[in-house]
């Protein structure tokens, strides 16, 4: 399979479904779990799950839009497995506010292989391939040498987090700043392109960050959970999330989120 392949139907995907779209919203559904759900979230996934069939019809297929039982079962099958969300950043896309995302990853022996990001405001492609270093519309990628906490920029969900650490992680004067752009996988992105320095997010569903894990980990980020294990260690649907530009800032981070 050709990286190549996979970031030109991202992109042909926010050309043709998702940018068209933004400002001709027809509907918007509230999901069970409280998020949103547009016409182009589904329309996405029809068009990208029926190219990557075309592409290799013997490849799973696992997406935001699925039913959860179907989710699960892809999931606990193993095997290689395309993992997708359509549209990352739906609440944006659906108030007007210019930044979401599509984010793929080829999923092999229960990690990710390939992945890409496309964000088609700023038509920006980020793609990664395993052992085999990170990109963005071409141009290689690698990321901030900051490497103490006090100077970092974080990327910090503190509605996913427990009450008392969104608290204390508010309270302190620990890093530089925070900022919270509302869709994962680019946050995964411009982590890996030194827009950041750090990542916090209490749980991320697996197509969250199955693409953007790669990407900032061929950028020479360092990525696990808040407790310090690997992503992927486990077949699971939802992780936290404490991901960090340098072995440096990860262990600060580690830190400041384990201790009492």
């Amino acid at each position: 399979m050709e990286i190549q392949q996979i970031v030109n139907l991202l992109e042909e995907a926010g050309r043709r479904i998702i940018m068209p779209a933004l400002e001709n919203l027809e509907s918007v559904q509230t999901k069970a779990d409280g998020s949103m759900l547009t016409e182009v979230d589904l329309s996405c996934q029809d068009f990208l799950q029926n190219s990557l069939y075309g592409l290799d019809a013997s490849v799973s297929f696992l997406g935001e839009e699925m039913a959860h039982e179907e989710q699960n079962h892809c999931l606990n099958n193993g095997g290689t497995y395309w993992c997708l969300d359509p549209l990352d950043g739906t609440t944006n896309f659906a108030t007007g506010f210019p930044i979401f995302s599509t984010s793929l990853a080829l999923i092999e022996n229960g990690r990710p292989a390939l992945t890409a990001i496309h964000d088609p405001v700023r038509r920006e492609s980020f793609y990664a391939v395993r052992g085999g270093g990170v990109w963005c519309n071409g141009q290689p990628l690698h990321a901030s040498k900051i490497s103490e906490l006090n100077q970092a920029v974080g990327f910090i969900d503190f509605k996913r987090l427990d009450a008392s650490l969104a608290a204390r992680l508010a309270g302190g004067k620990r890093y530089r700043s925070q900022r919270n752009i509302g869709t994962c996988a680019l946050e995964w992105a411009w982590l890996a392109a030194g827009r950041g320095q750090f990542i916090v997010h209490g749980g991320q569903k697996l197509w969250d960050f199955a693409g953007g894990c790669l990407i900032a980990e061929e950028a020479g980020c360092v990525v696990s959970d808040m407790q310090g294990k690997a992503l992927f260690q486990d077949r699971k649907l939802a992780s936290s999330i404490a991901a960090a530009a340098n072995p440096a800032i990860h262990e600060q981070l580690l830190g400041l989120l384990t201790s009492p």
